[in-house]
């Protein structure tokens, strides 16, 4: 962006604002999808309060009362990945995926031609009934023995 400032050659207008105010935009796109992630898993669990002892149990057992949670303990917090993982599933951090089409490629039966945009409604995926057992429902335990991984390597 600098660059592209300092050239000149830009065809529209071009300066210091205009860099501030994309780094200003990313940066809080970036903070308010985390935060209002975890505003909605702890929502959850004020909602569901035998999910929030269960956790409350297992961060006992894991990490104790005496210190805060590490990183390193996060291995050993199956449940709480499971809470996440839920929390996820039912408040997308953004409910439809924008998305290009790389190669022609065929999905569910439809050829998708190279340079396609796709609009992916999450919303409707994490709550078909056909994939998920009663899906408006809030239960971290679906995900027991699943390989299903939150960085979208497989969902």
């Amino acid at each position: 962006m600098m660059e592209i400032m300092q050239s000149g050659k830009a065809e529209f207008q071009f300066d210091r604002r205009h860099i501030k105010a994309i780094l200003v935009d990313m940066l809080i796109a970036a903070t308010d999808t985390s935060t209002t992630s975890v505003e909605w898993i702890l929502t959850e669990l004020i909602r569901h309060p035998h999910v929030m002892k269960k956790l409350q149990k297992e961060l006992e057992e894991v990490v104790g009362i005496e210190r805060m949670v590490e990183e390193s303990d996060l291995e050993n917090l199956k449940y709480l990945h499971m809470v996440v993982k839920e929390g996820l599933r039912l408040h997308s951090v953004e409910p439809v995926l924008h998305h290009e089409a790389m190669e022609d490629c065929v999905v569910d039966g439809f050829h998708i031609q190279k340079g396609s945009r796709i609009m992916i409604n999450c919303y409707a995926v994490q709550r078909d009934p056909n994939v998920w057992c009663e899906p408006e429902m809030f239960f971290p335990e679906r995900f027991v023995g699943s390989c299903v991984d939150i960085r979208g390597r497989n969902f």
